[in-house]
């Protein structure tokens, strides 16, 4: 007997209660950050993504596309412009974001999906008013950056009842009919939340919450939002740390099960974060 086809089966045999634990449960996966640049780990997420569906997982996959973005900005001799980590985006700006994100992106994503037999449907926060966003308010003016005022679900349950993967460009529109770039982790907790989702994946570029920013050796592997506070008090949440942290929480406090952030850059993490019992990354729960 081959031991490599034992050691299989073994850890096939092994997932088999996550398997039926999250079988017809939704599950929001946000990917972005250099999980989306690399291509092996581009195609690591889609043999995630469509593997979860084929097994009976409701999986939704919210994006975002920032580097596609400052290309294309890049091509057109336009200034990418940042405030406080927040893309300035003027009239001419929010264009390309719409044309980039619910265009090219989106569909590129969808295609990849095809092409690994899974069945997916590109859309985004402007269909259907999915996303009815208001504008970010903050010291300064950052145009047409957005937040999300309310989440309209139809279209999305209307999807996975029809047995495709929705896959979502977090771009939204006011009541005016005004375009927003919202945030991909923002994005992906409110829709999460609207859900009631079983689980939120921040798919990232860094391995989880750190005790020590510098040692990845440092990994916290479990978060419960009544310390965060505490977490930020002492200085182990800061930086770009906060916003993800929040949508976590955000999202708990809307009734999702766990959400995780985890490593994009480790190989299959998403199915290690959910069919396995050790996980990976750094998970929030009530």
């Amino acid at each position: 007997m081959d031991k490599n086809s034992i050691v299989k089966a073994e850890i096939l045999s092994q997932a088999l209660p996550y398997i039926q634990k999250y079988n017809n449960k939704i599950v929001v996966i946000k990917y972005g950050g250099n999980a989306m640049i690399n291509e092996e780990l581009k195609m690591n997420v889609i043999k995630d993504v469509v593997l979860l569906s084929e097994i009976g997982v409701k999986v939704i996959l919210v994006h975002g596309g920032g580097p596609e973005i400052n290309g294309t900005l890049k091509k057109m001799n336009k200034e990418t412009k940042f405030i406080n980590g927040l893309r300035y985006t003027d009239d001419e700006t929010i264009d390309v974001v719409q044309m980039v994100l619910a265009g090219k992106t989106n569909k590129d994503l969808v295609k990849l999906i095809m092409q690994r037999g899974g069945n997916a449907v590109g859309i985004s926060g402007i269909d259907n008013q999915l996303i009815v966003a208001k504008k970010h308010e903050c010291d300064d003016d950052l145009g047409y950056v957005g937040d999300v005022d309310q989440i309209n679900p139809h279209i999305i349950f209307d999807l996975l009842d029809k047995g495709y993967i929705p896959v979502i460009a977090s771009v939204g529109t006011d009541e005016e009919g005004h375009t927003y770039n919202i945030n991909a982790d923002t994005a992906a907790a409110e829709i999460a939340g609207a859900l009631g989702a079983e689980n939120m994946i921040l798919v990232s570029d860094i391995p989880g919450l750190l005790a020590d920013k510098d040692d990845e050796s440092t990994l916290i592997p479990l978060v419960h939002v009544y310390e965060v506070k505490s977490l930020i008090d002492k200085g182990i949440i800061g930086g770009g740390m906060i916003p993800k942290v929040d949508c976590c929480v955000r999202a708990i406090r809307q009734k999702v099960k766990k959400a995780v952030i985890i490593d994009g850059r480790i190989p299959h993490s998403i199915l290690i974060e959910m069919l396995s019992k050790e996980g990976i990354g750094t998970m929030f729960q009530r």
